[in-house]
């Protein structure tokens, strides 16, 4: 690895221009290439901190192939910085990739940390921050987003998502309709001017965005599982979401199948064959 270069992945202001690191603004102007989500956006940010480092294109379209070609550079002893749109990189945004392909091929991989939209939603939301669960974007296909949302419908802990504007309004619904009324908070446009958080339930979520056409992009913070309050209402939920929230447990299927069969007073066999048919 000794003429190796080095792979820097540097986050970047997910609003606020100024919520940059001394070291982040170092590291972009002595690197030979930026490779950006989109060189459009980034541009910007360079721009302000008189940043003259040369930019490549490095997005969900061409990730692998352009990996290929960052980690020869680098093995060519250059040194190679990536960047997404906002935030961290790898994090919903292009990045896993590359780091990946550095890890396969033995390139030094370093972190440059800094804003995070998820991590920050989840400070203001005054919800639990002992433990979370980050899904980030739900599934567009609607079979298999209600699968993700049986999943999610037991887990105890916090749960963080983010929404783009024109799907917000049927994402709180349909998290209604599958985990129930929790607390949630509603984020969008962090560090921004028009920063806006809204707390209480998911209804009021619904109403308000009723009433207000969404604007910006949206990071949710929803109140994890209370066991003591849902886990006997076996007969609200559907039983391939009873036996998620065994397995969620750790459970195996066997057990689970048992469990079920206590909870809901039917024979095993039954539970069985039911959730073989789908």
């Amino acid at each position: 690895m000794s003429e190796n270069g080095k792979c820097y992945l540097v986050a970047t202001p997910i609003g606020n221009l100024e919520d940059i690191s001394y070291r982040a603004v170092r590291i972009l102007k002595e690197v030979d290439m930026i490779a950006c989500e989109d060189t459009r956006n980034t541009i910007k940010l360079l721009n302000h901190y008189n940043i003259k480092s040369k930019m490549i294109s490095y997005h969900q379209h061409n990730e692998k192939m352009r990996s290929e070609y960052l980690c020869q550079l680098i093995q060519e002893g250059k040194n190679i910085a990536i960047v997404s749109d906002a935030g961290m990189p790898g994090i919903s945004d292009p990045g896993v990739t590359m780091v990946q392909a550095c890890i396969e091929r033995n390139i030094t991989v370093e972190i440059v940390p800094g804003a995070s939209a998820s991590i920050s939603a989840l400070v203001l939301s005054g919800l639990d921050t002992t433990s979370f669960y980050f899904k980030g974007f739900l599934s567009t296909n609607k079979k298999i987003r209600r699968e993700e949302l049986a999943k999610l419908r037991f887990l105890e802990c916090t749960l963080i998502l983010y929404e783009a504007p024109h799907k917000l309004l049927e994402t709180l619904e349909d998290l209604q309709e599958h985990l129930g009324d929790r607390k949630i908070s509603i984020a969008r446009e962090l560090t921004k001017l028009h920063q806006e958080v809204i707390h209480g339930h998911i209804s009021r979520g619904i109403e308000h965005f009723r009433q207000k056409e969404p604007r910006g992009e949206f990071v949710l913070v929803v109140e994890g599982h209370i066991p003591e309050i849902e886990e006997h209402n076996w007969e609200n939920i559907s039983l391939e979401e009873h036996f998620e929230f065994y397995i969620n447990k750790g459970i195996d299927r066997k057990e689970a199948i048992k469990l079920i069969a206590k909870d809901r007073e039917l024979p095993k066999r039954e539970i069985y064959e039911q959730l073989m048919k789908k």
